[in-house]
């Protein structure tokens, strides 16, 4: 059992190790970014947000985010992709497909058939060297040092990062559509966000 000072630390250990690690990811943003934001601004099609595991997750909340802030989106797990859900990516559309390594066994069956199909594909992973930012067309960098948790396995700073990374994204989409809280509030109109605009 640990004592209530030794919770703390960790507690605060792991909020310091994250922070770090979203601090480190200012120094990923480069060229590729403001490509990837002209081309979403200029998509006639829809942004569709891909991954597995925990990334499958992050990639759920990215969309959230992305279609209350004006940029339609659509979440297609990757395993489901290469069982028939690859129908929803129409000819328009852009594809983000976030994985910590890269190298899944998912993602790498996943890849072909997207590249094949001639959509524009952004590789949001924590290594560069991996077959996705290999095979993507423009790659987010959220490489992060370690993982807060203390066997440096479970997916915690790493996918950290990846919402940092998606949010930095809708962000920079939103301001440049000047997006406002008027437009906000057509998205939002149930609940105390709807109200507040």
């Amino acid at each position: 059992m640990k004592t209530e000072s030794e919770i703390i630390q960790i507690a605060r250990k792991t909020l310091q190790l994250e922070a770090e690690a979203i601090t480190g990811l200012a120094n990923s943003i480069n060229n590729d970014f403001s490509v990837i934001i002209n081309t979403i601004l200029q998509l006639k099609g829809r942004v569709i947000v891909t991954g597995i595991g925990k990334s499958a997750i992050i990639a759920q909340k990215i969309v959230a985010t992305f279609n209350s802030t004006g940029t339609p989106s659509i979440f297609m797990h990757a395993a489901d992709a290469i069982h028939g859900d690859l129908g929803i990516i129409q000819n328009e559309d852009l594809v983000i497909c976030i994985s910590k390594s890269g190298n899944t066994p998912e993602i790498k069956i996943l890849v072909p058939f997207l590249k094949q199909s001639g959509t524009i594909l952004i590789g949001m992973t924590g290594n560069c060297d991996s077959y996705l930012a290999k095979q993507a067309d423009y790659v987010l960098d959220t490489t992060v040092q370690k993982e807060a948790c203390p066997n440096n396995l479970a997916p915690t700073t790493s996918t950290t990062a990846q919402i940092a990374m998606g949010d930095a994204l809708a962000v920079c989409l939103l301001e440049c559509r000047q997006f406002s809280s008027e437009d906000f509030a057509k998205y939002h109109p149930g609940g105390s966000l709807g109200k507040r605009s």
